[in-house]
């Protein structure tokens, strides 16, 4: 199903592939469950789903985070609906009462008398998973055999930090998440976020919409600087705006968008000059965007992070970014540029999601016709770190998506 520059469109369609890509992928690699900003303090918390597994996301009293089963030990009910939350003590069950900390140990049983002595309490903790971080991060993992996480990260690390070099020498936080359900198979998101083909054509509304400078910056089609590196293990990266990949380089002559003239106006005297150049020239966020397998992407200014729920619907989570301790005038700007293009009343995450669900529509047409990903294989060169290289509107990092899919759902243990 599987080839060098096509895909049979059943890998969309399939349940029982779906199955396994659960079974093979989300519960054997590393998936992004959020960033430290949104459990900052102890007793702050979030929950989300890997897969069909709900889990809770959390910060103990020792200040160290912990991913567990939202599922009690007991009768197996969930024990937290909230998508977040701060200063708790724990978690207790609705059913029985059974409850928690924070870590997972189980406390307390209503009417222990009701059980043996003998009954050993440590051993019905939550169940835990392998928690790592990488820039902020949280990455979970079911498996305890799995890689660590930064080998599996491999050369995405390099734009990783990258991208949290937006912070401006503040530290990056999550400022809040558009969350939306569109009908479509997870791996269709996933090809999306290194497509530069599409974006001055799904987008034309949000081109047509912005300032003349951001759209400037934006017409990346025929620069032949704005390229998709493949990086391995499935990660890939696609460079749209090459003189904004590296924002702690700045030679100087960047003239700063008079859309943030009022911004820069409220900030001086109140940062140094070249402090408030910086944070003004990091609202737009890095110049790339990062696929990192198989469900986090770093998109410029946002995280996405996609969570599959089924072969033909899938969850998915936009993370505005804004400055930790930083000017609140500029978090405010991330915000108003965050919802201009995600969102149900932004221009972007509407087009995507419309045209992911035709894909899915489409898809079913004929599922043995392949879905073609070709695109730029006559240009396609290795860099001089052993990655595939081609422009920005090639299907690069695609290719490498399937790679590393194919490689993982056959190879059967």
């Amino acid at each position: 199903m599987v080839g060098a520059d096509r895909v049979e469109a059943q890998v969309y369609l399939d349940p029982d592939i779906f199955e396994l890509e659960l079974e093979r992928i989300f519960y054997k690699t590393w998936n992004c469950v959020g960033h430290e900003s949104e459990v900052a303090e102890p007793g702050s918390f979030k929950t989300l789903e890997i897969g069909r597994r709900p889990v809770i996301v959390s910060r103990d009293r020792a200040g160290l985070l912990n991913v567990m089963l939202n599922r009690c030990r007991h009768r197996g009910a969930t024990l937290c609906e909230q998508p977040r939350g701060t200063m708790a003590s724990g978690f207790t069950c609705p059913y029985h009462s059974w409850s928690y900390a924070l870590d997972g140990r189980l406390r307390g049983i209503p009417y222990p008398d009701g059980y043996p002595a003998s009954m050993d309490k440590s051993a019905l903790s939550l169940t835990r998973l392998r928690v790592a971080t990488y820039q902020g991060l949280i990455f979970a993992n079911f498996d305890e055999d799995a890689e660590p996480l930064e080998d599996f990260l491999g050369d995405a690390r390099k734009w990783i930090d990258l991208f949290m070099r937006q912070g401006a020498g503040y530290p990056v936080k999550v400022q809040g998440a558009h969350r939306f359900r569109y009908r479509a198979n997870w791996k269709v998101q996933l090809e999306n976020v290194t497509d530069g083909y599409h974006f001055p054509l799904v987008h034309r509304s949000w081109m047509a919409n912005v300032d003349a400078e951001t759209a400037d910056m934006l017409a990346f089609m025929k620069d032949p600087e704005a390229v998709t590196y493949a990086l391995g293990n499935g990660h890939s990266v696609g460079i749209m705006v090459p003189e904004h990949v590296d924002l702690d380089e700045d030679d100087g002559t960047e003239v700063l968008q008079d859309r943030f003239a009022g911004l820069i106006a409220e900030l001086e005297g109140k940062l140094p000059a070249d402090e408030i150049r910086r944070v003004v020239r990091s609202l737009h966020g890095a110049g790339f965007n990062l696929t990192v397998f198989p469900n986090l992407a770093l998109s410029m200014g946002f995280i996405r992070i996609l969570n599959p729920v089924s072969v033909d619907t899938t969850d998915n989570a936009h993370m505005a970014l804004g400055y930790g301790d930083g000017p609140a005038g500029a978090d405010r700007e991330r915000l108003r540029i965050h919802e201009h293009f995600q969102g149900p009343f932004g221009f972007g995450t509407p087009d995507d999601a419309e045209v992911w669900a035709r894909v899915q529509r489409g898809a079913a047409a004929d599922p043995a016709m392949p879905i073609m990903l070709n695109r730029g294989l006559n240009r396609e060169v290795t860099s001089q770190e052993g990655h595939q290289r081609s422009h920005i509107t090639d299907e690069t990092g695609m290719r490498e998506a399937y790679a590393m899919w194919k490689r993982l759902m056959t190879d059967a243990e």
